[in-house]
């Protein structure tokens, strides 16, 4: 029968009775939606993290809460356990807009049915809503407020977005939230690659967090990954025999803490950038590993109260790969919480390679030069050796490798202490004095402060061909502005301190390592310091008492030495050989040094001479310093280059690089046959032993 006209207008009317119903049911809806918006922050409240070089986690910061919650991506969780997480939990969550109906229903049913609940009808999107606006009831409201919350959820979040935030603010047990932080403080782990077995203790956790937490009720915890391993032969993820054999793996029965590497470095780095939650240093944290353990074990042996603080940097860039402020940051019978690597300590002897490359550069000592080592005064000033005694007549070489006194402040008054601290301050290291104090012979032997970071970076200039680099490791506010000139010896002399330190005995036991290394030992042996460096890495080695209390029997050879060693061994850093020499550049023999280096003199020492001295200084006319100089060098035929000076007592003794042109020579004039590009430093010395040097870049 067909519809009259009346009864076709009624359902037409109908219909737009209806329309307009849902319209206004949507628009009350999405009013609402708008009105009562879920809370959802564009970024969740996690801990901040310390991560070294390559994105390792070095150390993590609770949550104001009290939580440790690590941010967390899809891309940093192990794919098998995001699957079976949605396998176990929600099975339709890739297809649904929030709420799972027949989920609900069949959850409905069984309710009904058994007068209890036999399983939830939760999906993942409702269980975030749980996650991010708790409640503490049970109830019919609160479970039709999750509800309308998940769609809600849905509406805003990729299904990505849901299952990173579940796994970022999903309970664990005390105050773990996320999968990182459980899977670090059960398997000791990041969760990018997990066994069969741990990811499914993972899934099974948050529903019972703290009746199911391994460390401390185990068989639950077994049981209830048990059960997840089942489910998940059922759903066809995992065969029969692969959920046997992941059943069969030994469940983790202690919560290990997240880790505390380089807790100084960290503390800087949320200092200074406060606000930010990622931190990545330069440290290494294999490097950062081996060198706390060394630390704490050297602490403990040297006795009770004393501390190790260790630096490690590539010298050619400058970056610190492993830093160590204190023994245990936790001790306080140490001062543990002190970063020694920054405090101002003195020195002892580990400047004296300084003074000796400046006297190398000035043409004033050859390795071989024979100095004194006996009782001196130095205008009021008399410095004494480490054991009291003197060796007498020793070789520069010997001087330096013994760490005797009296030969490094005899060579600071010629060098001048004001020179060597204009080189420190070019290496980005300007040491403290007392007020209204300016340098003097006392810096030599450690009457001076400086900190063991400012040492470390004064030696990447030895072992960077006599530039050093400013040093950072990535906590600063801001990247440190390079050295405008970072030159703190001539490379030749830097060259000249790495082979004679390179022949310094190491200490008994110590692993071998070809390195060249320095000690010092502060007065009232209060601070022990040992650096060393091979041809890329540097590393300083502090000990002694954070309060700068005595530490009879401390020294630098003896105490700090040998951790040295072990701190190169175990830091895992290949050992890279020491610099060759530059072109030029030789340890020249004793029998071949000209009178002039044979033995070192100043003007004081040889009154009769010096009185008699009627001529001026001498003086390198030509080439002038800094000359650039085009000879064709690679040429067989090319011409040498003929040397001009004023002034000077004759006869003169020519060197190139540190070695003898030729013999004795009464005229002002010489040739010089460049036997490579490069720079090279040209000296002369008259017979009254006075020098004069110019460095020139032949081209």
């Amino acid at each position: 029968m067909r519809p009259t006209g009346k009864t076709l207008r009624r359902l037409l009317q109908a219909g737009a009775v209806t329309t307009g119903l849902a319209a206004l049911a949507f628009g009350g809806l999405f009013a609402l939606d708008r009105a009562f918006p879920p809370p959802l922050p564009e970024k969740l409240t996690v801990s901040a993290e310390v991560l070294d070089r390559d994105g390792q986690l070095l150390r993590a910061y609770a949550t104001p809460s009290g939580h440790w919650r690590l941010g967390v991506s899809l891309d940093q969780v192990d794919p098998q356990l995001v699957k079976m997480l949605v396998a176990y939990e929600d099975k339709r969550f890739w297809d649904h807009e929030g709420v799972d109906v027949l989920a609900l229903g069949r959850a409905a049913q069984q309710f009904v049915t058994n007068g209890r609940i036999v399983s939830g009808g939760s999906t993942l999107s409702m269980q975030l809503a749980r996650l991010i606006e708790p409640r503490t009831e049970r109830s019919l409201t609160s479970k039709l407020r999750q509800l309308a919350r998940a769609i809600q959820i849905e509406r805003r979040l990729s299904k990505e977005e849901i299952l990173e935030r579940y796994l970022t603010l999903a309970p664990y047990g005390g105050n773990l939230e996320g999968v990182r932080a459980a899977a670090l403080a059960y398997f000791g782990k990041e969760p990018k690659r997990l066994t069969v077995s741990e990811a499914a203790l993972l899934v099974a956790l948050p529903q019972l967090p703290e009746r199911r937490r391994p460390d401390r009720n185990l068989a639950n915890a077994q049981a209830a990954r048990d059960r997840v391993l089942g489910r998940m032969v059922t759903s066809g993820l995992l065969s029969e025999t692969e959920a046997a054999r992941a059943a069969l793996e030994d469940v983790a029965a202690m919560r290990l803490a997240l880790p505390t590497l380089a807790p100084h470095a960290s503390d800087n780095a949320l200092r200074n950038q406060p606000g930010t939650v990622t931190h990545q240093l330069t440290l290494r944290k294999s490097v950062q590993e081996g060198l706390e353990a060394v630390a704490r074990e050297a602490a403990t042996r040297l006795g009770p109260k004393i501390s190790v603080a260790m630096v490690l940097a590539d010298a050619m860039t400058g970056e610190i790969l492993g830093e160590v402020g204190s023994a245990s940051y936790l001790d306080a019978s140490r001062s543990g919480w002190i970063d020694m690597t920054r405090t101002i300590r003195s020195p002892g002897s580990t400047l004296k390679p300084f003074i000796y490359g400046l006297a190398f550069e000035q043409g004033l000592v050859a390795q071989e030069t024979m100095i004194e080592d006996r009782p001196t005064d130095f205008g009021g000033y008399r410095p004494k050796n480490f054991d009291m005694s003197y060796q007498g007549d020793v070789s520069v070489r010997q001087a330096l490798q013994l760490s005797l006194n009296v030969p490094a402040i005899r060579l600071l008054d010629a060098v001048g202490p004001q020179r060597l601290t204009a080189r420190f301050r070019q290496g980005g290291v300007t040491p403290q004095l007392p007020a209204n104090e300016v340098p003097g012979l006392a810096i030599g032997l450690g009457g001076v402060g400086v900190t063991l970071r400012d040492l470390v970076q004064l030696y990447t200039g030895l072992a960077n061909g006599g530039r050093a680099k400013i040093l950072r490791d990535g906590s600063e506010p801001s990247t440190p502005a390079p050295l405008a000139n970072g030159t703190i010896l001539e490379e030749q002399a830097a060259w000249q301190i790495a082979d004679i330190l390179s022949g310094v005995k190491p200490p008994e036991g110590a692993a071998k390592r070809a390195i060249a290394y320095k000690t010092g030992t502060s007065y009232g042996y209060r601070d022990a310091w040992s650096i060393g460096y091979d041809g890329r890495y540097v590393l300083g080695v502090w000990a002694g008492r954070p309060d700068a209390g005595a530490v009879p029997g401390l020294s630098g050879y003896v105490s700090a030495a040998p951790i040295l060693f072990e701190g190169f061994a175990r830091s895992g850093l290949p050992s890279m050989p020491l610099p060759r020499p530059p072109a030029g550049t030789l340890r020249t023999a004793r029998a071949d040094l000209p009178v002039t280096l044979g033995r070192f003199s100043t003007a004081s020492e040889l009154p009769t001479v010096a009185a008699a001295i009627t001529e001026p200084a001498p003086q390198i006319v030509f080439p002038p310093d800094g000359a650039r100089v085009e000879l064709g060098a690679s040429s067989a035929d090319a011409s040498p280059l003929v040397l001009k000076l004023q002034g000077g007592r004759a006869p003169f003794r020519w060197l190139a690089n540190g070695k003898p042109l030729a013999a004795l020579a009464r005229r002002r004039e010489a040739t010089w046959q460049p036997d490579g590009t490069g720079f090279s430093t040209l000296t002369v010395i008259d017979a009254a032993g006075r020098a004069a040097s110019v460095r020139v870049f032949v081209e």
